[in-house]
């Protein structure tokens, strides 16, 4: 019978939960459309749910899924990084050795969509934070903490931006289940919180990843699992290129990434590559390989592996699979 494999301590025959509302939105997905922010009585306190904000206009529905989708993919580092995100999908993503750094190359990732855009770091948000910022409208400016003298200059030269002070110290339950609605009926799933394994990695090409290329590929894989399907993505060792996201199929996405980097300026020579799923063909992995990339990351499983892994060596590629795809709808 449909449904047999599902284990009932994660998923009972009837669901039942009570939720209390946080807060009323300013609207819904669109300004036509009301809505309201809910936590589950009983959940563990994470996340969204302990949001505080401390300055700017109210939320609205869009705002909410911006906030919860930059804060997921900033849970994904312990190193300082800053990320921007836009419409879900990230363009902008950065580690280095302080989240003053880290703004700068973020925002250099897409100086363009940063506009409007969600912004977060992971360590407590300084004065080089906010002047990284100068200039640029941002929604939602979010950490887990604000110096005095970064508050005041943001809440002086930024009074639109909705300011948030919010945990980042990845304490997430390991099988924190998710919930969306769909027409009709209510989809649950324990969240994509799986990580890369070291060990679990197959350099499936002749040349093997070097070091710098292996820690590269990490960060990439990192962003990638925040990108909308099908996703590719371009970084350095510490910094996003370019993105290609919510494409129909999988070579476009590649050209996308390639596209934006060098709308950009951003060089695409000596980057590397990460696929949020196997490349079905060889025409994605022939463009990131044209445009520079050196090395690859992604689930394999495709019944053209071969294909694939032989025109990785043809460019002289290094090629890992995962195993783990991540798909994002």
């Amino acid at each position: 019978m449909p449904g047999e494999g599902v284990r009932s301590e994660l998923f009972p025959a009837q669901l039942r939960f009570e939720a209390e509302r946080v807060l009323p939105l300013r609207y819904g997905e669109n300004p036509h459309q009301e809505a309201a922010f809910y936590r589950q009585v009983g959940a563990p306190s994470v996340g969204l749910a302990t949001m505080k904000q401390l300055h700017g206009p109210e939320l609205g529905y869009n705002n909410l899924l911006d906030f919860s989708a930059a804060l997921s993919l900033l849970l994904e580092f312990e190193e300082p990084a800053a990320v921007v995100i836009k419409h879900t999908n990230p363009c902008g993503v950065s580690r280095a050795a302080t989240v003053g750094a880290a703004i700068v190359l973020a925002k250099a990732s897409d100086p363009v969509s940063i506009y409007g855009g969600i912004v977060g770091v992971n360590r407590t948000l300084d004065v080089p934070v906010v002047e990284a910022l100068a200039g640029v409208f941002v929604e939602i400016l979010f950490a887990p903490a604000f110096t005095p003298d970064a508050l005041e200059e943001i809440k002086r030269t930024k009074k639109k931006c909705r300011v948030f002070e919010v945990a980042c110290d990845r304490t997430v339950p390991a099988r924190l289940p998710e919930y969306r609605g769909v027409l009709g009926g209510l989809l649950v799933q324990t969240t994509d919180l799986a990580d890369l394994e070291p060990a679990n990695l197959k350099t499936v090409s002749k040349r093997a990843p070097t070091a710098a290329e292996l820690d590269a590929l990490r960060f990439a894989w990192r962003v990638g699992k925040h990108a909308k399907s099908n996703a590719i993505v371009l970084t350095t060792r510490d910094q996003v290129v370019g993105v290609g996201a919510g494409q129909m199929n999988r070579v476009d996405s590649a050209r996308l990434a390639v596209m934006r980097a060098r709308e950009i300026g951003l060089p695409t020579k000596g980057t590397v590559c990460a696929s949020d799923a196997f490349f079905p063909f060889r025409d994605g992995l022939d463009v990131v390989a044209a445009a520079g990339a050196t090395a690859v990351i992604q689930p394999g499983g495709s019944l053209r592996d071969e294909e694939v892994i032989a025109a990785a060596d043809e460019q002289g590629l290094a090629m890992v699979f995962t195993g783990i795809r991540h798909f994002r709808h």
